[in-house]
C-alpha cells in the first residue's frame, strides 16, 4: 500500500513540474488578454498533448527497457537529470518564446513546443515500468489545471513570475533524476 501511495506522490510531483513549463509559458500568453473560452480551449489542448506525448515515450521507454536492461535505467534517470537542468537553465534566458499565438496551428505548435519535455520523462517513466494510466491521467490534468492557471494568472500579474515556476519545475525533475541515478 505504501509503495502505491509513494507512486502516486512521485507521478503527482512530476506531473506539477511538467506542468510548471505550461504555467510558465500560459503567464506570458495570458497577457494577451484572452477570452475565458480560447483559455479553456488552451488548456484543454495542452493537456492533450501532455497525455499524448508520455504515452509515446513510454511506449519507447519499454521498448528500451526489455532490450537493454539495467542500462536504460541509468538512461532514464539521465534524461530526467538534462531536462531537470535545461528547464532550469532556460529559465534564466532573457529570450522570449512567445512569438507564436495560441490559434489555429500556432496552438497546436504553442502545445507541443511545452509538452516535448513530457515525451522524455514518459521515456524514463516507459523505462522504469510505471503504471501507464496513471501517468496519463496525471501529466494530462497536471498540465491542463496549470495551464489554465498561468494563463488566468498571467491576466493579473507580472511575467517575472514565470520564470522562477520553471526553474522551481525543473529542480524537481533534477532531484528525481538524482534519486533514480544515485538512490
Amino acid at each position: 500500500m505504501s509503495v502505491m501511495i509513494g507512486e502516486i506522490l512521485t507521478l503527482a510531483l512530476m506531473a506539477f513540474a511538467l506542468g510548471m513549463d505550461a504555467f510558465s509559458v500560459g503567464l506570458g500568453m495570458g497577457m494577451y488578454k484572452l477570452r475565458l473560452r480560447q483559455i479553456a480551449k488552451i488548456g484543454i489542448t495542452i493537456g492533450l498533448f501532455h497525455v499524448w506525448m508520455p504515452l509515446l515515450g513510454m511506449i519507447a521507454g519499454r521498448f528500451l527497457s526489455n532490450t537493454f536492461g539495467a542500462i536504460a535505467g541509468y538512461a532514464g534517470g539521465g534524461l530526467l537529470l538534462l531536462l531537470g537542468v535545461q528547464m532550469i537553465w532556460s529559465s534564466f534566458r532573457d529570450d522570449e518564446d512567445s512569438l507564436i499565438t495560441p490559434v489555429g496551428i500556432g496552438l497546436m505548435i504553442f502545445a507541443l513546443s511545452v509538452s516535448l519535455d513530457s515525451f522524455s520523462v514518459g521515456l524514463s517513466l516507459g523505462i522504469y515500468g510505471a503504471k501507464t494510466l496513471l501517468v496519463l491521467m496525471f501529466f494530462g490534468a497536471g498540465a491542463t489545471i496549470l495551464t489554465w492557471a498561468g494563463l488566468l494568472t498571467g491576466r493579473k500579474v507580472q511575467s517575472w513570475i514565470g520564470s522562477y515556476s520553471e526553474a522551481l519545475g525543473g529542480a524537481i525533475l533534477l532531484a528525481f533524476g538524482i534519486k533514480l541515478l544515485f538512490l
